[in-house]
């Protein structure tokens, strides 16, 4: 049987193991294709860790993972007694893992059984830090290839290099964690963890964070990770606070950017992605709850006010006018009267 308690930190790595991390709170109706995605992986040869963290769940996920002990033999479930949230449910698969390689998967997305393979065949081949590749969007009975935004494939890249240029979706546009495998201990130094303070959006500060501190990368033609989509109760179709933490997803991003002079000149990337998630969000919040739409608004506004201010003009001159014109009026009147002049 699994283990269902919390587990040690791994202490050393297992060469050749792959270790597959899935953060799971309540989900009973999906917890079990995963699983049997996992069980079907045709790995050649290498071994296979799957660690479920059963996030406090109060469903029977814990029960369904656990009968699928004699089918992966590596399954462990790690349990939180209570919700702690997707960041700290990756910390803890995270400090649990023992493989050479990592994985993440989440509870209601499934992998196509040569998958797992071919990143690693890729990533061992091209001996770098990580891999990504591409993914199918699953909507009902709808399947739609997504192609991650780099053209140049199976050849080793240096991250820092893609994220640029500013006004092209590059690979920081792409911040799909399940999107890829990375070496465990290239995770130790370039993106150790996940902040546990972010419900959403935790996702692109720690891919800022990879992409800055690691020395190579490779984008595979691979696309066997499945992504559903829509599905009731996705923060993509709830509107509450949670909404609000890529305020200090950003703050945290434009910190780590502009804070280092070696980064710097990343600023502008960063900046911009700023800009477009505040329109995106100010273009929904109609279907917000006032108090909601109020923070939303209020947030935004004090974000602006914290950026250099020749960065920030050079930012809102480079986006179309109708979204310039929602972020000045935004800012601090005699600012805003400036803008529009």
């Amino acid at each position: 049987m699994p283990s269902t308690t919390e587990l040690p930190p791994a202490t050393s790595r297992i060469p050749g193991r792959i270790s597959v991390i899935i953060p799971a709170m309540n989900q009973q109706d999906f917890i079990g294709d995963t699983l049997a995605s996992l069980a079907r992986q045709r790995l050649k040869g290498r071994e296979l860790e799957v660690l479920v963290v059963d996030d406090g769940s109060t469903d029977a996920t814990a029960a369904i993972a656990a009968e699928f002990g004699a089918r992966i033999p590596g399954l462990k479930i790690i349990t939180h007694p209570a919700n702690r949230g997707v960041s700290a449910a990756r910390n803890t698969g995270l400090e649990a893992a023992s493989g050479e390689f990592v994985v993440f998967l989440d509870p209601d997305d499934w992998f196509a059984p040569n998958h797992l393979a071919q990143l690693a065949d890729g990533l061992e081949a091209l001996d770098v830090d990580y891999v990504r590749c591409d993914h199918v969007r699953v909507t009902g009975g709808n399947r739609t290839l997504y192609r991650a935004p780099q053209a140049n494939r199976n050849v080793v890249l240096d991250p820092a290099d893609d994220i640029s240029p500013i006004h092209t979706a590059t690979m920081i546009d792409y911040p799909l964690v399940w999107a890829g495998m990375y070496r465990a201990e290239v995770l130790k130094s370039a993106a150790p963890r996940f902040n546990e303070e972010l419900r959403t959006c935790e996702d692109r500060p720690w891919f800022w964070s990879l992409a800055l501190n690691a020395k190579s990368y490779a984008v595979l033609n691979a696309h066997g990770i499945f992504y559903r989509r829509g599905l009731p109760g996705s923060l993509t179709q709830v509107f509450d606070d949670r909404q609000l933490d890529f305020l200090d997803a950003f703050a945290g991003i434009l910190d780590m950017v502009l804070g280092d002079p070696a980064h710097e000149a990343h600023g502008p990337k960063a900046l911009r992605q700023f800009l477009a998630i505040s329109c995106h969000h100010l273009g929904r919040s109609a279907q917000f709850p006032p108090a909601l739409r109020q923070s939303l608004r209020a947030g935004i506004a004090e974000r602006l006010a914290t950026i250099p201010r020749p960065l920030l003009d050079e930012g809102l001159a480079q986006i179309d006018a109708k979204r310039r014109k929602a972020l000045t009026g935004l800012l601090p009147s005699a600012a805003a009267k400036g803008e529009s002049k």
